[in-house]
């Protein structure tokens, strides 16, 4: 099985838990993210960023404390099918263009641009804006 992008919003989706009930919609998002995180934990080959790494980190510290954010970075990296990228100045470069062209973040974009150098075409995600992006597949489909 070819590798697909794991986005930091999978992450942030199956962890955090809102101050609030969720719609029918949102517990449909949070069950699909937690199928695919035990879809990876199982074996299932997924690349990401260190950028999108720490993203999931500061925002999983800051809502659940620090011992939480430290398990879950320590349990991504263990394992061996889980392959985290490293983002350079030139990759923000590069993603400041793809930023401004199809209106998504620059996180979105430096995304995009390792989907587009390891040859993936999947990306697991929850967020809207990458369907901006040309030649990827969205995962999952809600």
């Amino acid at each position: 099985m070819r590798a697909r992008f794991l986005d930091s919003s999978v992450f942030l989706h199956a962890y955090l838990r809102p101050r609030r009930s969720l719609t029918p919609r949102e517990a449909a998002v949070k069950e699909a993210a937690r199928g695919i995180l035990a879809r990876v934990e199982g074996g299932e080959p997924v690349i990401t960023t260190v950028v999108h790494v720490s993203e999931v980190a500061n925002i999983v510290e800051s809502r659940l404390g620090l011992a939480e954010s430290l398990g879950l970075v320590a349990r991504l990296l263990s394992l061996d099918n889980v392959e985290i990228l490293e983002v350079s100045a030139e990759d923000y470069v590069e993603a400041l263009a793809v930023s401004q062209r199809y209106a998504v973040s620059l996180n979105d974009a430096v995304a995009y641009l390792k989907m587009r150098e390891e040859g993936v075409e999947e990306v697991y995600t929850f967020d809207k804006h990458f369907r901006n992006l040309p030649v990827i597949k969205v995962l999952p489909e809600l």
